[in-house]
């Protein structure tokens, strides 16, 4: 099933140049628009946002560089690259691929932030879901890669979100 969505998925790439831009800028670049984002919010008001913006970053660091890397450590699977032919469109480092840090930490970010607030979580939800389906379509992942990662970053916010509400009641 994981190779069969990796081909219907990465098979449009390289087909047609609109297609393969907006999937290369959904890959490397959409992080940069979510970082930008975050930005805004707290220049807009640190009191007001900032322990949303602190706790999303910090479910996304647990998520990422932590749990994930954990996991890591003991299953080194290889990327798809490695193991079938694919359409890639960009160069990354050969390393282990299961689970997605990018869809760990994205998603991580994107459920703190709806569960503090649900339109700019689903915006969130949206840019970060194009991110990791990009990031199947330029051959970087498997799709059990990212679909293990956003549930680890979706359970890591979840859980970080009710152990900061207990310590902290608001």
């Amino acid at each position: 099933m994981d190779l069969y969505l990796f081909n219907l998925i990465n098979g449009l790439a390289d087909k047609w140049k609109w297609l393969d831009f907006l999937g290369i800028f959904f890959a490397r670049y959409s992080e940069y628009v979510l970082w930008l984002i975050l930005i805004l919010f707290l220049f807009l008001s640190l009191k007001k946002y900032g322990r949303m913006v602190f706790e999303s970053l910090a479910a996304g660091i647990l998520s990422k560089f932590i749990i994930t890397n954990i996991i890591r450590l003991f299953w080194n699977r290889p990327r798809p690259f490695d193991v079938v032919d694919v359409n890639l469109l960009l160069k990354i480092k050969d390393e282990a691929s299961f689970p997605s840090g990018h869809a760990s930490f994205y998603f991580a970010l994107s459920a703190v932030i709806f569960l503090y607030n649900k339109k700019l979580g689903y915006l969130f939800f949206a840019i970060s879901f194009l991110m990791v389906i990009s990031r199947v379509f330029v051959g970087y992942h498997w799709p059990s890669d990212i679909l293990a990662g956003v549930v680890i970053g979706v359970l890591t916010a979840w859980l970080l979100n009710k152990l900061l509400k207990r310590k902290n009641p608001q």
